[in-house]
């Protein structure tokens, strides 16, 4: 089994079927790849600073700020100053965010829900369920 050839064919899948993913997904149209996925984390981790999230999206802090500016903007964040150094600051989602991000969940969900059903066997959705858990070991390592 050639190792680079397998690499490349599941980064090609991975890719093609995000890109897919984030064409369902029409309450997000007026954000960036970026922009989503700072929402994403802020969902499922809670709080985080700023210098967090510019890390967990590989961007630069300036880069960061302006997001967070854009999300204050529009009410979809909160800055939240440190309990323990008023210097610092935590971010939090509001409402508006929250549900930005379950909707845009929703909808992807659905169509991904709709194609598996559709497209997939028994012994393949079988098979997807155990690939699910091999890839989320592959996002975890270092």
């Amino acid at each position: 089994m050639n190792i680079a050839n397998l690499s490349s064919s599941l980064r090609t899948a991975v890719s093609t079927l995000n890109k897919r993913l984030r064409k369902q997904d029409y309450s997000s149209e007026n954000y960036s790849i970026t922009e989503i996925e700072t929402m994403g984390y802020l969902h499922r981790k809670g709080n985080l600073s700023p210098s967090e999230l510019a890390g967990l999206t590989k961007i630069r802090p300036q880069s960061m700020s302006s997001i967070l500016d854009k999300f204050e903007e529009q009410k979809l964040i909160k800055r939240i100053p440190s309990k323990e150094d008023k210097r610092k600051i935590h971010v939090a989602l509001t409402t508006s965010g929250k549900k930005i991000v379950e909707k845009t969940r929703y909808e992807r969900d659905g169509w991904l829900t709709k194609n598996i059903d559709k497209t997939l066997t028994d012994k393949e959705k079988k098979t997807l369920k155990k690939a699910i858990e091999i890839l989320n070991r592959l996002a975890e390592a270092e």
